[in-house]
């Protein structure tokens, strides 16, 4: 089973990255304007109290993070080189484990990733119109249900 570590800030460069690829990958809803109207918010989350844990590959590269904060998963990308090995579902176990983050946020035009989150226990609990930017991209509230 992979290691969840806390990346080092040699890795805050490829975390980028991973979520760039990741975004691309499921984000179709997303133009290249958004894409890079959120790239500086995400890095800015890096230096922000959100607490982060990585998965690396074989190769020894960041395959996946996940950031937490006061009970919630903020953000939790995998490199697309890497889906179905099951880095996405060790970090969110690793989440609910380790900071008891039961709750999350997952854009409604993401069917593959609202699937992910379904298949592991998470609910949908409620809906937002716009996402944390005012943008009209709507969310779908998520909660892991007690036990």
């Amino acid at each position: 089973m992979n290691v969840v570590e806390n990346p080092g800030a040699a890795d805050l460069p490829r975390l980028l990255e991973v979520w760039e690829a990741a975004v691309r990958a499921t984000h179709h809803f997303l133009s290249e304007a958004d894409i890079r109207f959120y790239a500086p918010q995400v890095r800015a989350a890096f230096d922000s109290p959100i607490r982060l844990a990585c998965v690396r590959a074989e190769d020894g590269q960041v395959a996946g993070f996940v950031g937490c904060l006061d009970g919630r998963i903020e953000m939790l990308f995998v490199d697309p080189a890497q889906h179905g090995r099951g880095f996405g579902r060790r970090l969110l176990e690793h989440a609910v484990a380790q900071h008891d983050a039961r709750a999350l946020d997952v854009n409604e035009q993401n069917p593959d990733a609202l699937a992910f989150y379904r298949h592991l226990g998470f609910e949908v609990v409620g809906r937002s119109a716009l996402d944390g930017s005012g943008k009209p991209f709507p969310l779908l509230h998520l909660r892991l249900p007690p036990g």
